[in-house]
């Protein structure tokens, strides 16, 4: 049955700012006592947010200072604007969302500043999704608390059970899961058993979604 609206994560889903964030974070952390490979980083921050990975830095022995997050997003933030790509298929899904008359909204764990760096580099993309772009800042709790998935639906008009979630980390889907929505696990790589785990349906392609969705 397709669903009444569609609900995308950001970061990994629509634009592929994963990379480029880790390595930033990677190259951070090492000059704050902490070397790690950027795939452990990876793991570390995929569907949370910057404060959280911190304080995780921290206990693993990083010296952070106070202004860490507000200093590590400056620094991300001036290494995506140099290119962010989106993830490839993103313009024609949505395509088939409109043809369909299918609403779509973003909920992302990042700020809104990370988003308009991102998204604002893809100026047709970001019109279509005008005033339906939100963050982990306009609710009470982050994923994978369900609050932000339930925020963008209400703000769409759809009931949440009938909304399908478009999701590439365990976090989100566990979001997803908790607003009582269908999630689609997004997985390139072709490692979808860590979104299948905790109830996600897993896809690798963009193109495979519009047949889940039943579109």
């Amino acid at each position: 049955m397709k669903p009444s609206a569609v609900l995308f994560d950001c970061d990994g889903v629509l634009v592929d700012s994963e990379p480029i964030t880790d390595r930033v974070l990677a190259a951070n952390l090492a000059r704050h006592g902490l070397a790690l490979p950027e795939h452990e980083i990876g793991a570390m921050f995929l569907g949370g947010t910057i404060a959280g990975l911190g304080e995780e830095a921290r206990r693993m022995g990083a010296t952070l200072p106070a202004t860490w997050v507000d200093d590590v997003y400056a620094e991300i933030f001036a290494v995506l604007a140099r290119g962010t790509p989106l993830v490839p298929g993103i313009p024609a899904l949505l395509d088939r969302l409109d043809a369909a008359r299918i609403p779509y909204a973003v909920g992302s764990n990042g700020p809104h500043a990370k988003m308009d760096v991102t998204l604002g580099q893809h100026p047709e993309i970001r019109a279509r999704l005008a005033g339906r772009i939100f963050s982990r800042h306009d609710v009470a709790r982050p994923k994978p608390a369900p609050d932000l998935y339930l925020h963008a639906a209400s703000a769409l008009g759809a009931a949440p059970e009938t909304c399908a979630v478009v999701e590439d980390s365990p976090t989100g889907a566990r979001a997803a899961l908790a607003a009582g929505m269908t999630c689609f696990g997004y997985a390139p790589g072709g490692d979808g058993a860590r979104l299948a785990s905790v109830g996600a349906r897993p896809f690798r392609h963009m193109d495979e979604l519009p047949a889940l969705l039943g579109l």
